[in-house]
C-alpha cells in the first residue's frame, strides 16, 4: 500500500499491522506512478481541499488504485460519495478496524466507491454510461470533461462544468449557494457566494433560451436541474411540483453586481 503522509504520525495503527507501506509527496506527479495492486492512504486530517483535487485528479487521469482518506470526525461532514474513493479511516482508528477496511476494500476490487454499472441510473432523470451522465438531450460527459446538447458541443469553462456536471448528477434536489460553492469550488476558495450566481447565469446562458430552464431557482433557497419533462421519475416530478408549490418564480441573479473571480481550479 502507499502512504501520501508519514503513516506513524497520521495513521498509528497502521505501524502494527504486517504490510509493506510506502510514503509518496502529497502530490499529483507522484501518485499517478503508483504500482497496480495498491491501496492509496491520503491524508485528508488538515487540508480537505487539498486531498478533494488530488482524489479528482486521479480518477481523472484513469487511475484504479483506491483511495482511503485518513480523516478526523469533523471530516465526515465534508466528504462524500463525489470524490471517487473507496473508504474512510479516522486517525484514531483500532488496528483491527484499519484491518478490516483494507480487507473490504480489496475484496471489492479496484474501483472507487463511486462506479457505476454500464447505464445504470443515479437519480431520476439521469443515466450514467461509460462516464457519461444523460439527461434528454443534455450529455455531460465526465471522462473528457465537455458538455453538448442536441449532439452540439457547449462552450464552458472548467468552473462552469464542473457546475453542470455536479447539479446534473442530483437532479431535482436543492442547493444552496455555500453548499454550490464548497462541492464545486472547495475549501481553498474565499469569494463571496456570488460567484455562484454569476456561473449560474453564464450556464443558462449557454444553454440557451429553450433549455436555460433545466437549471431552476429555489427562492431564497438557490438552485437546482430540473430534467426534461419526459425523463422525470415519479418521485422527481413530486419534488418538483412540491417546490413549485414554495414558489421558485423569483430569479436571485437579479440583484447587485458580482465581485471578481477566482479562475483558479
Amino acid at each position: 500500500m502507499t502512504f501520501a503522509s508519514d503513516p506513524a504520525t497520521v495513521l498509528p495503527s497502521l505501524a502494527l499491522l504486517s504490510h509493506r507501506v510506502r510514503v509518496l509527496p502529497m502530490d499529483a506527479a507522484s501518485l499517478v506512478k503508483m504500482p497496480e495492486n495498491t491501496i492509496l492512504f491520503l491524508d485528508a486530517r488538515d487540508d480537505l481541499a487539498t486531498a478533494k483535487t488530488l482524489c479528482r485528479l486521479i480518477h481523472a487521469s484513469g487511475l484504479s488504485t483506491p483511495i482511503v482518506l485518513v480523516l478526523t470526525e469533523g471530516g465526515f461532514t465534508v466528504v462524500n460519495s463525489q470524490w471517487g474513493i473507496a473508504d474512510v479511516v479516522v486517525t484514531t482508528a483500532s488496528p483491527a478496524e484499519v484491518e478490516g477496511r483494507l480487507r473490504l476494500v480489496s475484496e471489492r476490487g479496484n474501483a472507487p466507491a463511486t462506479s457505476s454499472p454500464s447505464g445504470a441510473s443515479t437519480e431520476p432523470g439521469t443515466t450514467v454510461e461509460d462516464g457519461q451522465i444523460r439527461s434528454g438531450d443534455l450529455i455531460v460527459d465526465t471522462n473528457g470533461y465537455t458538455a453538448s446538447l442536441h449532439g452540439r458541443p457547449i462552450d464552458l469553462a472548467y468552473k462552469e462544468f464542473e457546475l453542470l456536471k455536479y447539479l446534473v448528477q442530483h437532479p431535482g434536489r436543492v442547493f444552496t449557494r455555500a453548499q454550490l460553492l464548497q462541492e464545486v469550488w472547495g475549501y481553498d476558495y474565499y469569494g463571496g457566494t456570488r460567484t455562484v450566481d454569476v456561473h449560474i447565469r453564464r450556464l443558462r446562458a449557454k444553454l440557451g433560451g429553450e433549455y436555460e430552464h433545466l437549471i431552476g431557482t429555489v427562492r431564497n433557497v438557490g438552485y437546482r436541474f430540473d430534467p426534461p419533462e419526459n425523463d422525470r421519475g415519479e418521485a422527481a416530478a413530486k419534488q418538483a411540483a412540491q417546490s413549485a408549490i414554495r414558489g421558485d418564480a423569483v430569479d436571485p441573479d437579479a440583484d447587485g453586481g458580482a465581485p471578481a473571480l477566482n479562475t483558479a481550479a
